[in-house]
């Protein structure tokens, strides 16, 4: 039985997306508003998420100007500047209003830590830190190489560690990796993992999204180099193209720094007609793609990185009762279990050929349908990964 804390004033801190649009960091911030903590988020301005200032269901929320999405090392480099001085004067503007007890960072960047430093220094103020990505494994799939910038990340992220009194990740391999990086004792690493809360699942089928065709594969979630949207778009040109599919219509939902140069991919493969790339969307039209979809698709390739996420699309498409196929990284045959069609190597062709053996078997994409469902709403439910942040917080606290 989790013990009951006392109420805390908590700062949340998000570089990489705004709020309530980062699922996971509203979840975690809204589980803690619920357990009667005061609760503040400072995030970007992005992606149509542009209010300075505001308090949305009792969280609140300040939002600073940040450069953009960036795409190389130079783009980092400003991207992170941006944010790092945005963060800090709204973590100072939110200590002259009501002063906090524990700055909860959430990762990627690995730089966050420069922001809680003075305040730990200075006013003992707790640190936990949420690692949402394990930034090196990342840096390295974006860019390719171990250079000098990859082992500054690794020093950042050994500074974050040595920071923080108590430690979340978001699944078990994520656990092993900052152990041993950080030296963390067992009782100062949780995993937390990420499970869609209250998704509206209750919304109609929309068959306009079909186009007239019989089947309709979604996909939803980031678009970066990271996240392999590119296998997507190829196995949608092998399927149209090579195998001869006119029964099969694309509907990828999201955006992202990649989103530009994948629609003129798209384009240029001469498959408009038959994906669709509507960018963000709001939760209605998610909600409703995700309903009318037949297959979902986690096309993130096997990498060192990958293999350490959860990635939330798949889980999603769990939530709705949707089988998918994905490339068989570690964490997403965890996550999906039975539920899912693996192709074990990064190729668009079979990763194709696996989309159409699932649209051809409905009994089957039914049975991984259920299984997904199942497995959702009992093993990865919320309401566990709830126990665990105040456990951590708990932690913390100590």
């Amino acid at each position: 039985m989790t013990k009951k804390l006392m109420p805390q004033r908590i700062l949340i801190i998000v570089e990489n997306l705004p709020v309530p649009l980062d699922r996971r960091v509203w979840q975690e911030a809204c589980a803690l508003r619920d357990a009667g903590h005061d609760v503040t988020v400072i995030c970007p301005q992005m992606r149509g998420y542009t209010t300075p200032f505001e308090v949305l269901d009792g969280i609140t929320i300040y939002r600073h100007w940040i450069s953009g999405e960036a795409k190389g090392v130079k783009g980092f480099l400003m991207e992170y500047t941006s944010a790092l001085w945005g963060e800090l004067c709204c973590a100072v503007k939110a200590w002259r209003t009501k002063g906090f007890d524990v700055i909860h960072l959430c990762n990627p960047p690995d730089l966050l830590f420069l922001v809680a430093l003075p305040f730990k220094l200075l006013a003992g103020v707790r640190v936990i830190f949420d690692v949402h990505d394990l930034w090196p494994e990342m840096f390295e799939a974006k860019f390719g190489k171990r250079g000098l910038m990859y082992w500054a990340v690794r020093a950042a992220e050994r500074g974050t560690l040595a920071l923080a009194d108590a430690v979340m990740a978001t699944n078990q391999s994520v656990l092993a990796a900052v152990k041993q990086r950080g030296r963390k004792a067992d009782d100062e690493v949780f995993v937390v993992r990420t499970a869609p809360n209250k998704l509206n699942t209750s919304l109609p089928e929309d068959a306009a999204l079909k186009k007239g065709r019989k089947h309709l594969v979604g996909y939803i979630g980031v678009m970066g180099n990271a996240d392999g949207v590119n296998y997507l778009i190829e196995a949608a040109k092998h399927i149209v193209q090579t195998r001869k599919r006119e029964d099969v219509q694309f509907l990828l939902m999201g955006s992202g720094p990649e989103h530009a140069d994948l629609v003129k991919q798209r384009d240029e493969m001469g498959l408009g007609a038959y994906v669709d790339m509507p960018g963000r969307v709001s939760n209605e039209f998610l909600f409703a793609g995700l309903k009318t979809m037949d297959l979902g698709v986690a096309c993130d390739p096997i990498n060192d990185y990958n293999d350490h996420c959860t990635m939330n699309k798949t889980l999603e498409y769990m939530a709705f009762g949707k089988a998918q196929v994905m490339f068989g990284t570690r964490e997403g045959m965890f996550s999906a279990g039975d539920a899912a069609r693996y192709v074990m190597e990064n190729s668009a062709e079979k990763l194709g050929d696996a989309i159409l053996e699932m649209l051809d078997n409905p009994a089957t994409r039914e049975r991984m349908g259920k299984i997904g469902h199942e497995r959702l709403t009992t093993e990865l439910c919320w309401e566990k990964s709830v126990q665990q942040i105040l456990r951590t917080y708990e932690r913390a606290m100590k």
